[in-house]
């Protein structure tokens, strides 16, 4: 009886254990933010063709931000390629093989770049 009043109670232990660890871990996931420059600078790779000041393959972020913000575009659209390009259309082939990196990314993380995008709007 004892044996099994300690097994029990071992295994209740675990129990709540469990149940605490998983409730810590969804108030961390939500509370967690995404972040739009670590999207831009890594798994995005949009640094590699964009600087915030300057054109390099793709217009600044400056000049993303100015445009989209005076047209009131939305950057998160033409990354889920669902609206065109309305900055440099001659360089939307070189932009298209990176949809499948942006199609794929969920929408507040395409929200987190277009956020991150637009703190360099003057």
């Amino acid at each position: 009886m004892k044996n099994l009043l300690v097994l029990l109670s071992f295994f209740s232990l675990i129990a709540c254990q469990s149940k605490e660890e998983k409730a810590a871990t969804s108030v961390a996931k939500t509370a967690t933010k995404i972040s739009g420059q670590e999207l831009f600078e890594g798994e995005g790779n949009c640094i590699a063709c964009h600087k915030p000041d300057q054109k390099i393959i793709g217009p600044s972020l400056e000049e993303i931000a100015k445009i989209y913000k005076e047209k009131n575009a939305s950057i998160v659209l033409f990354l889920k390629e669902e609206s065109g390009p309305i900055i440099d259309p001659s360089q939307y082939d070189i932009m298209k093989t990176n949809f499948a990196i942006t199609k794929s990314m969920s929408d507040d993380q395409l929200k987190a770049l277009e956020d991150y995008i637009y703190t360099f709007s003057k």
